[in-house]
């Protein structure tokens, strides 16, 4: 991967230390869920002891549910191993400043067992194990990440205690483009801008959507493993600035019937020169991105859980909701799961089954892994879906996460990617989110079946 400027240098960091203009340091990694887990440090002592020499967390951030329950099934961490620690090992390339907290910077975390080896299972690991894999070919992966998220005039505190029922939108009906309906929550959304700039990401804009509430800031895209990074820190400081500005905004997949949060994921890949090995001389689609994008379509349902990991993840996937149903692809069609856009230098695919709930690190490795099965193996692109895919008669992406967790585990073509370990990691993840819901008397039940039963 070619050397990067980080948002936030070391040299300038120990300046703004000694300056009294920092003096608190997050040190953070991704779980499995793709949210920041990590430490705060005072700054002096992190400049002297961790910066180079890491620092520890408990090995089970990477073996609990959701809601941070110890869990039975995993290899790595449990009661009969101890629960010890894993070392957090500072990535320099990752240091920015937080806008959002006074004082503050940040940077991300690779995990590593006490001999030094990485944490296989680890998000980031899994991403940066594809990408040598891709580099090895002299590509480079630039991807993109449109995260939509639903904004409530409620605080996050009084949406907890009211069990998430009759919480108030920022926006009463449709503002999908609407630049009044952007208006009303403007405040929140400069902020969100701004502050998100001036923690080293490229802000292109932002833009209603259709969901009562619901919008979407867009950021420029990056290498693959910085726009991840970038991810993790927008989802975590998008949570932290709604909650200073007295209300709260979610990134699940369906909130409610309507319209669900998308994470539309774009990607291209780049050859040692800098151009874009996707197309040919023409502008069009070279072989290197017909051969991509036909793994993409192989490897899809089986990659699944990678790219839809919750329960609520697939209740995005209805007919007509511009959510995807039909294992196809397209040019500019929006009823696909993959769509083709752009022209030349921007030629690129859209993955369309992420929501907003997805753990970037792992749906990126996916796309990652399933387009090198295609080039490896030279799979042919079928016909294009130039119509409605909703109504075409293709596979169907898996409807449930019982059924991406079945494709998952029998999937050879993730254990050769992937290797046992991360394929039974993540498969247990999803046998401990389905034991949950499984065991779980639900709202719909009890309306359902109280009296009338």
């Amino acid at each position: 991967m070619a050397h990067r400027t980080p948002p936030l240098g070391v040299e300038e960091l120990r300046r703004l230390v000694a300056d009294g203009a920092i003096d608190t340091v997050v040190l953070a990694f991704p779980d499995m869920q793709g949210r920041l887990q990590g430490k705060r440090f005072a700054a002096p002592f992190f400049l002297d002891e961790v910066l180079a020499h890491g620092s520890e967390g408990c090995n089970y951030l990477l073996a609990v549910d959701a809601e941070m329950n110890t869990v039975d099934g995993y290899t790595m961490s449990s009661w009969e191993r101890g629960y010890g620690d894993f070392a957090m090992r500072p990535d320099p390339d990752t240091l920015r400043r937080v806008p959002w907290h006074p004082g503050t910077a940040l940077l991300v975390a690779d995990l590593a067992w006490e001999d030094g080896s990485p944490v296989v299972a680890a998000p980031r690991q899994i991403l940066r194990r594809q990408l040598d894999r891709l580099a090895c070919l002299g590509l480079t992966a630039q991807v993109g990440t449109e995260l939509e998220f639903i904004v409530f005039k409620d605080t996050y505190e009084a949406a907890w205690d009211g069990g998430y029922r009759g919480l108030t939108p920022a926006n009463q009906y449709n503002i999908d483009y609407s630049i009044l309906g952007t208006g009303r929550i403007e405040p929140l959304l400069r902020r969100l801008r701004n502050e998100m700039a001036g923690a080293g990401l490229t802000v292109e804009s932002a833009k209603g959507e259709c969901n009562p509430g619901q919008h979407e800031i867009a950021f420029r895209y990056d290498e693959a493993l910085v726009t991840c990074d970038q991810h993790a820190v927008y989802k975590t400081g998008a949570k932290e600035i709604a909650a200073q500005e007295g209300v709260s905004l979610t990134f699940m997949a369906k909130y409610d019937e309507r319209e669900g949060n998308s994470c539309h994921i774009h990607l291209s890949l780049t050859d040692a020169d800098g151009a874009n090995a996707m197309a040919d001389a023409d502008g069009g689609m070279s072989d290197t991105m017909r051969h991509f994008l036909a793994g993409q379509l192989a490897a899809l349902r089986e990659f699944s859980l990678l790219y839809a990991p919750h329960i609520n993840s697939y209740k995005r996937f209805q007919p007509g909701s511009f959510a995807p149903t039909a294992v196809a692809w397209g040019p500019d069609n929006r009823t696909c799961a993959l769509r083709v856009v752009g022209h030349g230098r921007s030629l690129r695919f859209e993955n369309r089954l992420p929501g907003g709930d997805v753990n970037p690190y792992l749906a990126v490795a996916g796309l990652v892994a399933a387009g090198l099965h295609g080039v490896e193996q030279r799979l042919e692109l079928p016909e294009p879906c130039t119509g409605n895919a909703y109504a075409a008669d293709y596979a169907h992406v898996p409807a449930t996460l019982r059924e991406a967790a079945e494709l998952w585990e029998r999937s050879d073509l993730a254990r050769a990617a992937f290797g046992d370990e991360v394929v039974a990691h993540y498969r247990n993840m999803a046998r401990v989110e389905l034991a949950a819901y499984d065991a779980a008397v639900t709202d719909w039940e009890l309306r359902r079946c109280f009296e009338r039963m």
